[in-house]
């Protein structure tokens, strides 16, 4: 089988198709300016079918799917509905006609009962007594169980996701597009979603499949369309594919596999939490609750845990955007710097990259280069000189960073917005990694990323480490974790467990430690 990038999609092993064709998008094209999002693209969705859309960041998806579902409108082509040709204008359209969507990012309201939010999104003319009924029936008939009157602030992220599911169910859709759907769940929820998915589909429904987590779609996906660079470049049966054939598809070129390399040493304790805490900022916060744990040169310790559970309330705590209470509480590089601020702690060879890429890891309407001065300024960079900016030093440095580490962009220098997700998460940690740090802390290093930018992150992480520097990478993702980690612990509910040798743990264990399940019985311990 070969890869290449003709317009024509290539067919490998694919199994005879029985479903009734429900929706068809013929010859889709969409420009923004210059940039061509979706060059004549064709998909087919069959009743009773799981289909999975693949591609690396930026090969069109999101655009595919917003226009399926009426969020964005094409420039050429034609949609059908069960044989009839449609116009889907908006949202509301494509769920009249039969169509949900349940997004990779929720959008749930916190503050409000899982009823009050399933409600917001259904038609008028069932009381809030019928519809909490309804609630109960469908999401305990699908192995979804939820309280109508809980309130989504108290509930843990895979909790949140049923909610979504099950709204979406609540309109009775022909068609469901999943969007990286079990991103932010443990391996067994993982597995109870699954289950859900096939029962739906024996049912009738379509479902289309978005994730970069390959071995699932091989699991439960009966066809895959593959898409790259806007176009659509394969159809295939996942089943007859491996993770690695299907990776090569996406990304036009073999995946390498990680190299370890030999761990070296003991080094030094680069980072040292003792007793630390925080108490909650705001009502739906984790409070951070006596956290012990040293990282050391040579080595990638992960912390793992489901999204929710005090990751983002520990990552302040450790760049400084959050001040500990007591100075011993945070050591790095064997100073104490628990109260003091994110510049001194990356003047003394620290750095920190956060989860959320754009608005947090960088400013969306700034160029690449001046989001680069913001992070390392003050970091003996050349970038400042006499109270002035060093512009030419900072597209220098923009320049360096794209080259070594394949960020992606339509022209030099663009606005941090302009880029995909993918390519945006490649430059932020691109522009930590160019400066050598002796300690990274890095949230959610791959997450939404396609598995060749994984692979080239993971690597990075993992060569930092080999040349001495201590690494933290807090992450949801396991097959991650267990690539990278030297050790894992685990956070839940703002506990972080012992941190224990990847090699004596198992999938399992830490999902269970990652739900809280295991909390009584002395941390993490030693796999079952």
């Amino acid at each position: 089988m070969t890869v290449d990038d003709t317009t024509t999609p290539q067919h490998g092993v694919v199994r005879e198709r029985h479903g009734t064709i429900l929706l068809e998008a013929q010859g889709i094209t969409k420009r923004f300016g210059d940039i061509l999002a979706n060059d004549s693209v064709s998909l087919t969705l069959r009743a009773g079918e799981i289909h999975a859309l693949l591609g690396e960041n930026g090969a069109g998806k999101s655009t595919l799917v917003k226009i399926l579902y009426g969020a964005l409108d094409p420039n050429e082509g034609d949609l059908t509905w069960q044989g009839q040709s449609v116009t889907i204008a908006s949202p509301a359209e494509a769920r009249a006609l039969g169509i949900g969507m349940v997004f990779q990012h929720f959008s749930l309201f916190e503050a409000l009962t899982v009823a009050e939010n399933i409600a917001l999104a259904m038609p008028p003319g069932q009381s809030f007594r019928e519809l909490s009924e309804r609630i109960r029936h469908v999401s305990r008939d699908y192995g979804l169980t939820l309280d109508p009157a809980a309130i989504v602030a108290d509930l843990s992220v895979g909790v949140r996701q049923r909610i979504e599911i099950v709204r979406c169910l609540l309109q009775e859709p022909r068609l469901i597009i999943m969007d990286e759907p079990t991103s932010v769940l443990t391996p067994q929820e993982a597995d109870q979603l699954f289950v859900t998915l096939e029962r739906l589909a024996s049912e009738g429904c379509a479902i289309l499949y978005i994730s970069h987590r390959l071995e699932e779609v091989q699991r439960i996906c009966h066809h895959a369309t593959i898409m790259r660079h806007g176009k659509v470049v394969m159809e295939c049966d996942p089943a007859g594919e491996t993770a690695g054939s299907l990776a090569r598809l996406m990304v036009g070129s073999a995946v390498h596999d990680l190299k370890r390399g030999v761990v070296p040493r003991e080094g030094d304790v680069q980072l040292a939490l003792k007793e630390l805490s925080a108490t909650a900022e705001g009502p739906f916060a984790v409070a951070i609750e006596d956290i012990n744990l040293d990282v050391r040169a040579g080595e990638v310790v992960a912390i793992a845990g489901i999204a929710g559970n005090g990751q983002s309330e520990l990552f302040e705590l450790l760049s400084g955007e959050r001040l500990a209470s007591r100075d011993t509480a945070v050591t790095i590089g064997g100073t104490p710097m628990g109260r003091t601020g994110i510049t001194k702690r990356r003047r003394a060879g620290a750095a920190f990259v956060p989860e959320e890429r754009l608005g947090h890891g960088a400013v969306p309407g700034l160029k690449l280069s001046e989001n680069l001065v913001l992070t390392r300024h003050g970091t003996g960079d050349g970038l400042v000189q006499g109270g002035f900016l060093k512009t030419e030093r900072a597209g220098e440095l923009e320049q360096k960073i794209k080259k070594n580490f394949d960020v992606r962009m339509s022209h030099d220098d663009p606005e941090a917005r302009s880029l995909s997700g993918g390519n945006l998460q490649k430059f932020v940690i691109g522009r930590e990694l160019d400066r050598q740090p002796e300690l990274l802390v890095v949230n959610q290093p791959t997450w939404g990323v396609d598995a060749g930018a994984a692979a080239l992150i993971r690597q990075e992480l993992i060569d930092l480490s080999r040349h001495g520097a201590a690494v933290l990478a807090i992450s949801q993702d396991l097959d991650e974790i267990f690539e990278i980690a030297d050790r894992v612990a685990v956070i839940s509910r703002g506990k972080l467990s012992e941190a224990i040798p990847s090699h004596k743990l198992t999938r399992e264990r830490i999902g269970l430690l990652m739900g809280g399940l295991d909390e009584d019985s002395g941390g993490a311990g030693d796999a079952a």
